[in-house]
């Protein structure tokens, strides 16, 4: 496919998925028997475009390879001139990749998992919303278009989180993902008004090429309003409370938000938006440290949690963390930043398919102290998680070996306080991540069989879940077995980016092969920490209640929603409370008490005006007796 064709079929990837979304969802009830296969088709199609489009790109020389095409003039106002148009690179080809293949594998689980459900239709349509969505963010050739899609995705997330909305606990995380993502659009609505003002433009070129002409100052200011954005749609420090309560809605939709979609719309913000952070030190010391904070605090709340999804929905928190410090290195960590993505899009959706596999055999229990044992019941789901399990730990050759260790390296090669503080933490967080990590795998898949809890409750059957469900797992597995090697070896995805986040010669305080055995050194810990206490010792079926601060906390989420409600939700309810006494008392008083004083005012008067012609008589009299006497006193002065 050639670069005109390329640029003229682009609008077809995100229109197909909308199409399918528009269709299931205008056409109701009449759809209900077939919608899943259209919303499944379209995702497929949008896959079939784009990796074609990649086969022509791929062709095609490092310079010529971005396209663009303009749709439509869609804000001509005044200066503010903004075309509605998309531009494919080698970056946005990344995203366009892991959206569709893995939305696509997605969309099939989901025919298996939804099948009894009686608002399937409903919720195939809102998958496609989501595509759409999250592909019209990463094409837009501007950011306001990127906001189109980054507002898109938020509905999108808000339809599907509380999708069972018959379940308060789902309602009520629907709602708090949304007005928590609605925090951080501020940030990004305040962005594009600084680019306004400074650049006159929201166009990606007309800011990368203004930037260097422009203090730094501003550029930090942008900065810090870019990453308040990441950090709300990537669950980030301090905007990260809304990621495990995400847990409510259906399975598939933790995969797609945590492994192709929402969740890596802040990484790809930032590393768009590298000219900005490059020129501001300040703003990219903010990404680092938020990064590094996150990926720690997310995995320490992995170690406590009992419900399997929301154990990984910590673990996500903690990668996209890494993504975060990588990306706030600058031309250093870019490459390696959407490395980790890619390779996470595709490990991280086989072990939320895995636990979604779990819980169809286990009537959708998500407790793990309840699980133990299911490896010889359910062999694919046991091999497909454990690959999974391999890949995000780092384990070699599987994918999070290849780009973890990137990162960690890269971090390291800072140097000096900086080097040590940020590699340290990667290092520590790896420990940690193979600690949780193994944990979920023993209490799910070793051990005894915990299911059977002594009351007279029906226990579960345990069993394999059917192939629509098991092949789409299978392909994710392959992906997270070969996706980094495909991508690290020779520098291959680093290459590839070049043209767009530039290209940096990596600095390394050890040889790499030395850093490669104290990264596994380390995961070795972690996996034979969490060996020795859950594989030698019996699991109780309740978790234990003497446990240590660190643990209560944890269990509590490291006390986000305190710290959140404490410092936001009440002093914000003062506020609120106290403009509201401004506005009834003060504007509303002041208002009303005129009336009363016309109104009072106009009765008297009115008592003037009675009909009786003596009255009006005397009035006549006593006014010419005033008159008389004020020019009798006039003459004697």
């Amino acid at each position: 496919m050639n670069a005109e064709l390329t640029a003229s079929l682009l609008w077809l990837v995100p229109a197909l998925p909308l199409a399918g979304a528009a269709v299931l969802l205008l056409g109701g009830h009449a759809t209900d028997r077939w919608g899943h296969l259209l919303a499944t088709t379209t995702a497929v199609a949008s896959f079939l475009v784009g990796a074609a489009m990649f086969v022509g790109m791929a062709s095609r020389s490092a310079d010529g390879r971005g396209v663009s095409d303009i749709l439509f003039s869609w804000v001509p106002v005044g200066e503010l001139q903004v075309d509605f148009g998309f531009r494919l690179d080698q970056l946005s080809m990344c995203f366009v990749l892991l959206i569709t293949g893995v939305g696509a594998l997605i969309h099939v689980y989901s025919i298996g998992y939804m099948a009894h459900d009686p608002d399937r239709r409903r919720f195939f349509a809102y998958l496609n919303l989501f595509l759409a969505a999250m592909l019209v963010l990463v094409l837009a050739d501007n950011y306001l278009g990127l906001y189109l899609g980054w507002e898109g995705v938020g509905l999108a997330s808000y339809l599907l989180i509380g999708f069972w909305q018959h379940k308060p606990s789902a309602a009520t995380a629907a709602k708090k993902a949304f007005v928590v993502n609605r925090v951080g659009d501020i940030g990004l609505a305040v962005a594009l008004m600084i680019m306004f003002a400074t650049f006159g433009s929201v166009s990606f070129a007309a800011v990368f090429d203004g930037a260097p002409q422009v203090s730094e100052s501003t550029l930090t200011a942008l900065g810090f309003m870019l990453l308040l954005a990441a950090c709300g749609k990537s669950a980030q420090v301090p905007l990260q409370s809304w990621l495990g309560d995400a847990m409510e809605g259906p399975t598939p939709v933790s995969a797609l938000i945590h492994a192709a979609t929402m969740v890596t719309a802040g990484v790809y913000l930032i590393v768009r938006s590298g000219p900005v952070f490059d020129l501001a030190p300040g703003a990219r010391v903010g990404v680092v440290v938020v990064g590094a904070v996150t990926l720690l605090f997310g995995a320490v709340i992995g170690c406590a949690k009992d419900d399997i999804k929301k154990a990984l929905a910590a673990s996500t928190m903690s990668q996209i963390g890494y993504m975060v410090l990588a990306a706030g290195l600058g031309p250093a960590g870019y490459a390696f930043a959407i490395l980790h993505l890619l390779t996470h899009g595709f490990f991280k959706a086989g072990l939320f398919l895995g636990a979604g596999s779990v819980m169809h055999g286990m009537d959708d229990e998500t407790d793990m102290r309840r699980f133990g044992g299911l490896r010889t019941l359910m062999p694919i789901t046991f091999a497909t998680f454990g690959v999974g399990y391999l890949a995000i730990i780092g384990v070699p050759p599987f994918a999070g070996f290849y780009s973890k260790d990137h990162i960690i390296e890269a971090a390291f090669g800072e140097g000096g306080a900086k080097g040590l503080i940020l590699g340290g933490a990667a290092l520590l967080g790896a420990g940690i991540t193979a600690f949780y990590m193994t944990r979920v795998m023993l209490l799910t898949f070793f051990g005894e069989k915990r299911w059977h809890d002594g009351t007279d409750a029906p226990a579960p059957h345990p069993h394999e879940s059917p192939r629509v469900m098991t092949v789409p797992m299978i392909l994710i597995a392959i992906g997270s077995v070969a996706s980094g090697a495909l991508l690290a070896i020779g520098g291959t995805l680093e290459h590839w980016l070049a043209p767009v986040v530039g290209e940096h010669t990596p600095h390394h305080v050890l040889p790499v092969w030395a850093m490669t055995l104290i990264i596994l050194a380390v995961v070795a810990v972690g996996v034979g920490v969490a060996y020795r206490q859950y594989a030698t010792h019996p699991v109780p079926v309740t978790a234990p209640e003497d446990v240590s601060l660190l643990t209560v906390a944890a269990r509590r989420d490291l006390y986000g929603d305190t710290v959140n409600e404490e410092l936001l939700m009440r002093p914000g309810r003062r506020v609120t409370a106290g403009l509201v006494a401004v506005e009834s008392d003060g504007v509303d008083g002041l208002t009303g008490g005129v009336g009363t004083a016309i109104a009072r005012t106009s009765r008297r008067i009115r008592g003037w005006q009675n009909g009786y012609v003596r009255s009006y008589a005397l009035s006549m009299f006593a006014g010419t007796a005033v008159v008389l006497a004020l020019v009798m006193a006039v003459n004697v002065l």
